[in-house]
């Protein structure tokens, strides 16, 4: 399973296009303070557990999760941007409303995937959903903005609207972000244009860097590729095959043949994915597969964290830095 959430803060403020593409679904209403079907916007009782409270998986969390972005933080530093931004484009006389953040909520915390890293682990859910999503994840809440005008852009973004942007339908592909764009305009309004716009602005406001964190999720990567080889693992494996071929479902050499097997084309689930889902939890569950993969994946990255300490470090004080100046911009616009 890919995480949906791969990197929502770099979306909504290292990649200043991605804003100008939502920006420019051609829809005129703006609806990020209030959806049509009445539900609240972000609901929070939606949001994963930052450790999960139930199944295989329950009280578990990997070494190197200590180094990823939690989902509540990813949120608070988007908004606390986003705000800022708002700010900005209405000292220029530009009303601007952005979608609020964590409005749509991955299925898990942050990029390890705990809960379903070593396949699905939460039989009470299997007993539901088989192996489909719980509804509240499937729905998505959709916040439209009114399009931006090109002047709207530069203040915004700090140059001008993509041309790869202009023919844009909804829905539609998107060329390269800075394909046929120039430098900004230098005032607005009588008002000089901030070095990267009002995004860049809100990002030196939050102390917001460009350090790439993806050498977390590369060797979180690494090392589950690795705990496969392990001995305690492959045999763990083996056994857990062997229970799901006694139980009727010959054939599959690790649980994730059995997701792929188990996920359903309309995201339905059937009652014969409901009942390969939940023998795949309970063979899991008499094997000790999730324990033993998990100490193996542990003891892996325990290693990688030692040989990356420094360059890890770096990352986990940089996010600390930046979710505290978001946290302190957020209490400030509060009052």
């Amino acid at each position: 399973m890919s995480r949906i959430k791969t990197t929502v803060l770099a979306a909504a403020l290292t990649t200043s296009a991605l804003l100008v593409s939502a920006c420019s679904s051609g829809s005129t209403a703006e609806t990020a303070t209030n959806v049509a079907d009445g539900k609240p916007i972000v609901n929070k009782e939606n949001w994963p557990k930052k450790v999960p409270s139930s199944g295989l998986t329950k009280d578990l969390t990997l070494p190197l999760e200590a180094y990823m972005a939690s989902y509540e933080d990813q949120v608070t530093v988007e908004q606390a941007a986003d705000d800022l931004q708002q700010s900005c484009m209405k000292d220029y006389g530009i009303d601007l409303t952005l979608p609020r953040a964590g409005a749509n909520p991955p299925p898990s915390d942050n990029d390890a995937n705990i809960e379903r890293r070593y396949g699905i682990s939460d039989r009470g859910q299997a007993e539901k959903y088989g192996y489909e999503l719980p509804p509240a994840l499937q729905e998505r809440t959709e916040q439209t903005m009114r399009d931006l005008s090109g002047v709207e852009v530069e203040v915004l973004t700090g140059h001008t609207k993509p041309e790869a942007l202009k023919d844009v339908k909804a829905g539609g592909p998107i060329s390269s972000p800075a394909q046929g764009t120039k430098p900004a305009r230098s005032e607005y309004n009588g008002k000089k244009l901030k070095t990267g716009g009002c995004i860049g602005w809100s990002r030196d406001q939050l102390g917001l860097k460009q350090a790439d964190p993806s050498i977390v999720a590369q060797l979180a990567g690494d090392s589950l590729t690795q705990s496969m080889k392990d001995d305690s693992v492959i045999k763990a494996i083996a056994a857990w095959s062997s229970c799901m071929d006694g139980k009727g479902h010959p054939g599959l050499g690790d649980p994730y043949k059995a997701m792929d097997q188990g996920v359903t084309a309309d995201g339905e689930p059937s009652q014969e994915s409901i009942a390969l889902a939940v023998d795949d939890i309970d063979c899991k569950t008499q094997t000790d597969l999730v324990k033993i993969w998990s100490a193996a994946e542990s003891a892996i990255q325990d290693k990688q964290i030692a040989a990356n300490k420094s360059q890890l470090t770096g990352i986990q004080e940089q996010h600390g830095k930046e979710v505290a100046a978001a946290r302190k911009q957020m209490a400030a616009s509060a009052e």
